[in-house]
């Protein structure tokens, strides 16, 4: 949505189902046909697709109609991503692991993999910016599985940024603290923070989520990010490429 304010027409994808482990609800058909209505708002096109991002066929071809229905490809976002997990690394199941590792870090690798081509063919150069976290640049307990994705996901920027320069595509990551989303406000969020209730808030976990960050807040919000997804990708950004960026409230200096 903050892309297509600024002019951009979009291909967007998404699984639109849930995935095994994730506490939490995941988005649905609704929910991208409801996205596919926002953007057409702003008058900007938008093709959509429902696709997983670890099935590199499936997410192939729907970069390859978005573009030939689009015309050309500037701007990748990154940002497919599940949370699970909860134990410390020595009790975390093989299949908890790996589902995390397929999305988190694989489905980033293969987003890229089939963007890269288009953006080459382009001859115009672009931006790639890749959702990572916190976690990816710091370690959180009892959350090993997805601190070792969002860490991969930096290695893979910066790889990126420099097998790409000499095609003037520029590549970056970004790295949120606590963000309002499903993902982090759900029970079993609460839980981890708040161990010591029966039956944890939102309430409850916002003092506990607030001590992780510097500035007085407890999360920040989706549009934070993508406020900075807008930067890296404009022009203000051009000379950007290889940099983590974190939107942490402050959260990396403690």
């Amino acid at each position: 949505m903050r892309l297509a304010q600024e002019g951009a027409d979009i291909i967007a994808v998404d699984v639109c189902q849930q995935i095994r482990g994730v506490p939490f609800p995941m988005s649905t058909p609704d929910d991208l046909k409801k996205t596919v209505r926002l953007v057409e708002e702003q008058d900007r096109r938008i093709v959509a697709a429902q696709a997983d991002v670890r099935d590199y066929a499936a997410l192939k071809a729907a970069v390859d109609d978005g573009v030939a229905q689009l015309g050309r490809l500037d701007i990748v976002v990154a940002n497919a991503g599940i949370g699970n997990g909860g134990k410390p690394l020595a009790e975390t199941d093989e299949q908890t692991w790996q589902d995390m590792i397929d999305v988190n870090l694989t489905g980033v690798w293969l987003t890229t993999k089939a963007a890269i081509p288009h953006m080459i063919a382009g001859g115009r150069g672009g931006s790639i910016v890749l959702t990572s976290s916190v976690g990816g640049l710091k370690a959180h307990p009892n959350v090993g599985n997805y601190v070792a994705a969002k860490h991969g996901v930096v290695g893979i920027m910066r790889t990126l940024a420099l097998e790409l320069a000499q095609h003037r595509i520029r590549v970056n990551s970004v790295h949120p603290t606590q963000v309002n989303t499903p993902m982090v406000m759900n029970e079993s969020t609460f839980r981890m923070f708040r161990p010591d209730l029966e039956n944890p808030t939102r309430d409850d976990f916002a003092p506990i989520s607030q001590m992780i960050n510097v500035l007085p807040v407890p999360w920040v919000e989706p549009e934070d990010i993508s406020n900075a997804v807008l930067f890296l990708s404009s022009e203000e950004g051009r000379y950007i490429t290889g940099v983590p960026l974190p939107i942490d409230a402050g959260a990396l200096i403690k």
